[in-house]
Order: structure tokens, then sequence, then C-alpha cells
């Protein structure tokens, strides 16, 4: 469960940097650049949820095959 909490907030923080490559508007270019001066760093997103969404999925997965028999 954690892990997926984990997941979701990094996509809470990815959300401007997704917002300004999809819509390309100059407010989303703003709101990048204001971000930027503040020390935003998609990077840490994109590394910790990432590694967090593979540990998580994996887990899944033994779980359900070793406690529950499926899939």
């Amino acid at each position: 469960m954690v892990g997926w909490l984990i997941v979701g907030a990094s996509l809470m923080y990815l959300f401007p940097l997704i917002a300004d490559r999809l819509v390309s508007s100059d407010l989303t270019h703003q709101w990048m650049a204001t971000l930027s001066q503040s020390g935003y760093k998609p990077v840490l997103a994109w590394g910790g949820g990432g590694i967090t969404l593979v540990v998580t999925v994996l887990a899944n997965i033994i779980w359900h095959q070793r406690f529950e028999g499926k899939i």
C-alpha cells in the first residue's frame, strides 16, 4: 500500500512537467520557470517513483502467486 502512495505522490510531483510537455502554453512555461527557480527537480520523482512502481508491481505479483494462488 505504501508503494502505491509513493507512486501517486511522484505522479503529483510530476504533474507540472507533464502539463508543460502536453499543453506547452505560455502559462505552463511560466509555471515551470517559477518552479525551477525554487528548486523543482522532476528527476527525483522519475527515479523514485519509477523504482517504487517496479518494486511494488513485482511484490504484488509475487504475493499473488505465493499466497493467493492467482496469476
